[in-house]
């Protein structure tokens, strides 16, 4: 698929989700508290930001948050749906709505504020929920990208879906995660010719291991495709972290956060207790977070 033919697809996502997005992620309709954004709050707190982005704002989700931090805030969406629900937020808390816009995260221009005259550089960048949806090729592009739109020592953060959160999840994340990454994800030329045949009777024989029936594909409502039909990718830590370092980035840091006190299929014997002690285990920085967080944020500065 063309980056074109990606993005159409995820503007068809979320183009019928922005008025209950927020609810549904931020609001007690959330299956989990979105103790994300105390993270995203500490970390601006800490870098002292007075201008901040939100690259792919959504319906204002993060941003609401942050309206009584003492910041100048704006953002910029790829669904028009999304950036006319982000508007009418701004609007209605009395500021201005012109500082939404419609932007790609692929096009460094999105990262300038429509109208401006020359370089007009932030003090952060934050990014939530976005970097799924872009090929796995655009991800340095996107970085260097925000590390240019930010000050010296300016700080980006980037939310991101935990990729080694499939070993233990044991259920069909592991087995993509096993086939597709760990197993396949080396050199294939190096094989030995039985191998190919070895690998798709160790395929059948996991697939005996795990729970294949979970978690269910999300689903779109009104004809749209869902979250799990479009690209939805998730990202390994270790590696994200190398290409923050590639891409212009010092003290870079990994906060994990979702954590799960049992494997994921564990949930329905007793939903409660699983997500009370699920909570209790939150942690940013707890090595266990490589494995049994679901989500991290990853922050540097610009070097």
């Amino acid at each position: 698929m063309t980056y074109q033919d990606i993005e159409a697809s995820v503007k068809s996502c979320y183009a019928t989700w922005s008025t209950t997005y927020f609810d549904e992620y931020y609001g007690l309709r959330a299956p989990y508290p979105p103790v994300h954004r105390e993270l995203f709050k500490n970390i601006l707190s800490a870098a002292r930001a007075k201008k901040v982005l939100d690259a792919g704002c959504g319906p204002a989700s993060l941003l609401r948050e942050l309206f009584d931090m003492d910041m100048v805030l704006y953002g910029f969406d790829l669904t028009p749906e999304m950036v006319a629900e982000a508007r009418r937020v701004f609007a209605e808390r009395g500021l201005p709505p012109e500082r939404i816009w419609e932007g790609s995260i692929l096009d460094p221009a999105s990262f300038r504020i429509p109208g401006s005259r020359g370089r007009c550089l932030f003090d952060a960048i934050v990014c939530s929920g976005v970097f799924p949806h872009i090929p796995e090729e655009a991800d340095k592009q996107v970085l260097i990208a925000m590390r240019n739109a930010v000050k010296k020592g300016g700080v980006v953060a980037v939310e991101a879906r935990n990729q080694l959160f499939a070993l233990f999840t044991l259920n069909r994340y592991s087995y993509d995660f096993f086939m597709n990454d760990l197993i396949q994800g080396g050199n294939s030329s190096a094989c030995l010719p039985e191998f190919t045949e070895l690998a798709q009777n160790c395929a059948r024989m996991l697939q005996q291991h795990f729970r294949m029936d979970i978690p269910k594909v999300r689903k779109g409502s009104a004809g749209e495709p869902g979250y799990d039909e479009v690209l939805s990718r998730t990202h390994n830590p270790i590696v994200l972290r190398e290409l923050f370092l590639e891409s212009g980035f010092k003290e870079v840091r990994l906060l994990f956060y979702h954590y799960h006190c049992l494997p994921p299929l564990c949930e329905a014997h007793n939903p409660e207790v699983f997500r009370a002690q699920s909570l209790a285990m939150e942690n940013p920085t707890d090595w266990r977070g490589y494995f049994m967080a679901s989500a991290f944020i990853i922050t540097g500065k610009k070097a």
